[in-house]
This record gives structure tokens, C-alpha cells and sequence, in this order.
């Protein structure tokens, strides 16, 4: 699933690529993908609205529109938008634009297509068809239940070590587990919970117990290193996630241990290991993260 560093690339590419513009009409041949309103009003109600500004909450793509509207995207596990051409008859959709869309097979599964004013469109590809989209009140986005639950954002400015200090209090559980945990901190997935574990020297299954202060002042620090520098590279391409033009992210090529079962880690070249936790796959070092 796309974590905080590749949703924040997208939201940052649709302000650059689509801001501006007017939503003209809507295509998809899986209409159970949005979830509110229904679909004929969907279509009703976002068609000549324009698009003013892309922002993130965690994993979800907001972007406000006129009148009073915003649209709630979650990409979910397979999903990434694309900006691009396509043709469409019936449900077959035919890519018209070159490079990246077309030549990369990760970008054909197009189950919603946005058409813009300037001739070109949105589309949403997804193999799983596991994506949402919601059309709501832009005031009253804060009351859904999907947003008013999510912890702070680990990147924002006011999120200090004290605060992030402060969730842990009086909770219990794997810190692999928590870091994943939405209500708690926003964003951060299977991916980047390893690697912000892994770059703290932290084993996935300390219980929160356990850990000293020193050791969450670790974790606070490598959680906004490694998700900037996730950033800077423009995300993890190991699975489906592309860009808003269909180019792989980079991070993939420099991750320490996540997905590297089996492999020497980059550091003191013993074997990578990976664990089930709660019915995830946690990737680490013993030797780097004792237990």
C-alpha cells in the first residue's frame, strides 16, 4: 500500500500537473469504488468543479474543489493515480499517452478516469480494485470517521519528540505494531515501520514496555529521516506504486531490510529475517536489532 512518502509525491504532482483545472466528466467500470454519495450523484455533483488545491491526511488524497466540495482518494494496496490520455469503449480502456503509462505494465489496470478542461485526465489504476473515493463536504471533512480517527502527521513541525513521547504513555503492545497503528501516527505502513525500526536499532517485536527513553528518542529520529528521505526519492516502487506520470520511486533501491529476507544486511552482513506479527511481515537484523 502506498505509505505517507508516496502519497505525499502524488499530492504534490497533481499541484503541479492538474490545479486549476475543471473536472468535465467521470468514467470507471467499477462503480462499488466510490462509496459516497452514489454514483449517478457523484457524477452529478463533481462534474464542473474545479480543482483547486491537493493535501494530504496520512494515506488519503484530498483534493478541494470549488463550491465546497473536496474529493477523499485512498489508493489503497494496489492503487495509483496517473495523469495522462486514454480512450475509452464500453470498459476497454486504451492508453494514448507515451512512456512510463504506456510501456509499464503496473500503470494498465485503469478502473476511474477523471476528463479535465485542458483535454487530458486523471485516472485511477488498480489492479486489486481495493480503492475509495468519497465526494464530500470540504467543512466537514474532519467529522468522517476515516479522518477524525488518524493521529498526528510524523513530519508536521509541531509533532515533537515530546508529543510523539506522549502517545506511547500508558500503551501496550509490539512497537512494530504501534508505529503501524493509524491512530496513533499517521502514515506509516509495513514498509517504513521496518525501516524506521531497523535505522533505530530497534527490534519489531519490543514491547513498548520495554523501551527507554533513549530508545524512543531513536525511533522519533529515524521515523522523520527515513520518511523524508522516502520522500526525496520519490517513494518505494518495489510493488504498484508510480507516479502521477507512471516513473517508479527510488527508495526501493536503498532500503536495509525491508523485503531482504534471506539477504546479507548492508551493515554487518548477517542474514535479514522476517517475522509475523499480528498477521504482518516485519523484516530486521538480529544482529543490528537484538532482541
Amino acid at each position: 500500500m502506498p505509505e505517507l512518502p508516496e502519497v505525499e509525491i502524488i499530492v504534490r504532482d497533481l499541484n503541479k500537473t492538474i490545479q486549476g483545472l475543471k473536472i468535465t466528466n467521470v468514467w470507471t467500470d467499477w462503480r462499488k469504488m466510490v462509496k459516497k454519495p452514489s454514483y449517478s450523484n457523484f457524477v452529478k455533483q463533481i462534474r464542473n468543479r474545479k480543482i483547486l488545491k491537493a493535501r494530504r491526511r496520512a494515506k488519503y488524497i484530498l483534493i478541494d474543489l470549488s463550491k465546497g466540495k473536496t474529493l477523499i482518494i485512498h489508493q489503497k494496496i494496489s492503487g495509483h493515480l496517473l495523469y495522462g490520455k486514454w480512450s475509452v469503449k464500453g470498459k476497454e480502456v486504451k492508453i494514448l499517452s507515451n512512456g512510463p503509462l504506456k510501456d509499464d505494465p503496473q500503470n494498465r489496470f485503469i478502473r476511474l478516469i477523471f476528463y479535465l478542461s485542458n483535454g487530458k485526465q486523471l485516472g485511477l489504476s488498480d489492479l486489486r480494485r481495493f480503492a475509495k473515493v468519497l465526494l464530500v463536504d470540504s467543512d466537514k471533512i474532519n467529522d468522517l470517521k476515516e479522518i477524525k480517527e488518524l493521529g498526528p502527521e510524523p513530519l508536521d513541525k509541531k509533532f515533537t519528540f515530546k508529543k510523539f513521547k506522549e502517545i506511547f504513555k500508558n500503551r501496550q503492545g509490539k512497537i512494530k505494531q504501534v508505529l503501524m497503528n493509524q491512530g496513533m501516527i499517521a502514515g506509516i505502513g509495513n514498509i517504513y515501520s521496518d525501516e524506521i525500526l531497523f535505522e533505530a536499532k530497534i527490534h519489531p517485536l519490543k514491547q513498548i514496555k520495554e523501551l527507554k527513553n533513549g530508545d524512543f528518542k531513536k525511533i522519533y529520529q529515524a521515523m522523520k529521516k527515513i520518511l523524508q528521505r522516502a520522500i526525496v526519492l520519490r517513494g518505494d516502487s518495489m510493488s504498484d506504486y508510480r507516479d502521477v506520470k507512471g516513473r517508479k520511486g527510488r527508495y526501493q533501491d536503498v532500503q536495509k531490510v525491508y523485503q531482504r529476507e534471506g539477504q546479507r544486511c548492508y551493515q554487518c552482513k548477517n542474514m535479514i529475517k522476517r517475522i509475523k506479527i499480528g498477521g504482518r511481515s516485519a523484516h530486521f537484523c538480529p544482529t543490528c536489532q537484538p532482541r
